[in-house]
């Protein structure tokens, strides 16, 4: 049992936290929405995985670098980190893209 993924996917979602707070991105310029489009965001990647896995299209491949947890059959603890971080990762770059080009527009 290795935590090397885990502790990996843990420095990039507070990465994501770091810039989401410079640049006041996603949770610090609305939180209760930001809150609910991650949830939602999660949940929907959740049901995908899970619904590729009981058609057996996805499954955990083995690696010594990932905790051995598992969240559900196939469904390894390392994932739900990885979607939380997708999610964020898409918002920050939605809304950072939006600044940019909003910016560009007025000079």
């Amino acid at each position: 049992m290795s935590l090397a993924y885990l502790l990996i996917l843990i420095v990039s979602l507070g990465a994501m936290v770091l810039l989401d707070r410079r640049f006041r991105l996603f949770f610090w310029l609305d939180a209760r929405r930001a809150t609910a489009v991650l949830a939602i965001g999660v949940v929907f990647l959740l049901l995908w995985d899970l619904s590729g896995i009981g058609l057996g299209i996805f499954y955990r491949g083995e690696t010594e670098l990932m905790t051995g947890v598992q969240l559900a059959p196939e469904l390894p603890l390392e994932e739900l980190l990885f979607l939380t971080f997708l999610c964020y990762l898409t918002m920050n770059a939605v809304h950072g893209t939006e600044r940019m080009l909003h910016r560009g527009r007025r000079t």
